[in-house]
């Protein structure tokens, strides 16, 4: 690995973000999310059917943002959402009205879930850990509310593993950390192996902006 492609450190460099502060941000986004959700599926819409289609059982997404990933599960899931953000809620409420799918949301910190151990049998989230203040105690928590044998899926972006467009986000990270909450320029399996979840397969894509983990609960 070259000189100028070394990965900056991922846990930190950063001015903290609050809850308060994401949940600001996403109040203020919520409206622009929803209408550009179009462009977010034509993007990551294969990434998502291919790591989400065949989870089962009952469901968990965590940071739903506005129900995005719902639509790439089987019908016969139950889902459950939970974000930081009313707003954004609000909209992925709207979205999944007619959904298929059982389906229940709730305004919730990814870091303390209201779950009893062992609720979910399938955990997702999709580009999600970069906004939360403490990312190893949300992955710590996803963990805790999956059941023993079942899987957790986390579809992440990240620094590219093309120099020049690494080196583009590390000069914008914190510009783009300020505006939106995220961690734009992260190394997802590097915050997972900070975790007490097991990376049991993982794969790239989009340049290495891309990565798609399948975890196991400690």
């Amino acid at each position: 690995m070259s000189k100028n492609n070394t990965r900056p450190s991922m846990l930190t460099g950063y001015r903290d973000h609050t809850l308060a502060d994401v949940k600001e941000t996403y109040r203020e986004q919520a409206t622009t999310m929803a209408n550009m959700d179009w462009l977010n599926q034509a993007f990551t819409g294969r990434y998502r059917r291919a790591l989400f289609g065949d989870a089962t059982g009952r469901v968990l997404d965590v940071g739903c943002g506005v129900g995005t990933s719902a639509q790439y599960l089987g019908r016969d899931t139950e889902y459950v959402g939970i974000d930081i953000s009313d707003a954004v809620l609000t909209e992925a409420e709207q979205r999944l009205d007619d959904s298929p799918q059982e389906t229940t949301l709730y305004e919730m910190d990814a870091q303390d879930l209201d779950f009893p151990n062992d609720s979910f049998d399938t955990v997702i989230s999709s580009l999600s850990t970069c906004t939360f203040p403490n990312r190893v105690e949300a992955l710590s928590e996803m963990g805790r509310v999956c059941a023993p044998d079942g899987r957790i899926l986390l579809l992440e972006h990240g620094r590219s593993s093309v120099g020049p467009i690494a080196r583009f986000q590390d000069w914008r990270a914190d510009a783009h950390f300020e505006k939106h909450s995220c961690r734009w320029n992260q190394d997802p399996l590097a915050v997972v192996a900070e975790s007490p979840l097991t990376t049991i397969e993982s794969s790239s894509a989009f340049f290495g902006m891309i990565t798609a983990i399948e975890a196991r609960p400690a």
